[in-house]
């Protein structure tokens, strides 16, 4: 896979570097991140180190999560956008600070960021699994043309919960 860098009439979407581990760190601790994605709050700088540099080495695999930072057009890190594999499928996934939320951010970088990495995969088909109570996100997913395929309850990050499971299919 080539090196990913998108670009959007306001945002940047690139791979991760080592000089994004604070923000990365600061930004994935906002009460939204701790109850939604629990698994991508990183308590410590040194966290927030250690899994850049795992997503970095996952960067040209084609069966590794694919994780990567949006930026603002001034370069500030405001959160990600991700496909990992989910069984023999994919799963996509994003993150935008507190700070930035309610600005379109994470649509804007949706739409951009999917039918490149779905192209890079070969694939035409991406699932969206979010917490029923989280109702940004739904609303992100159905913006990007996700459309709801199945309402379970089940353990979601430790916890029974309903989620509801988004289909995109290009």
């Amino acid at each position: 896979m080539e090196k990913l860098c998108i670009s959007t009439e306001r945002l940047a979407i690139v791979e991760f570097n080592e000089s994004m581990v604070q923000t990365l760190h600061k930004n994935s601790l906002d009460e939204d991140n701790r109850r939604f994605v629990p698994d991508e709050v990183f308590e410590t700088v040194e966290k927030a180190r250690e899994t850049i540099a795992v997503l970095i080495d996952c960067y040209g695999e084609d069966d590794a999560p694919l994780v990567y930072p949006v930026l603002l057009k001034n370069g500030e890190l405001i959160g990600h956008v991700q496909i990992v594999p989910l069984d023999d499928e994919w799963e996509v996934g994003y993150h935008i600070a507190k700070e930035y939320t309610g600005n379109g951010y994470a649509t804007e970088a949706l739409k951009a960021f999917l039918p490149i990495v779905m192209d890079w995969l070969g694939i035409e088909r991406v699932w969206g699994i979010v917490d029923a109570d989280n109702a940004s996100s739904c609303a992100v997913l159905e913006k990007c043309g996700f459309v709801l395929e199945q309402e379970e309850q089940r353990e979601y990050h430790g916890e029974f919960r309903v989620i509801y499971r988004y289909l995109y299919c290009m």
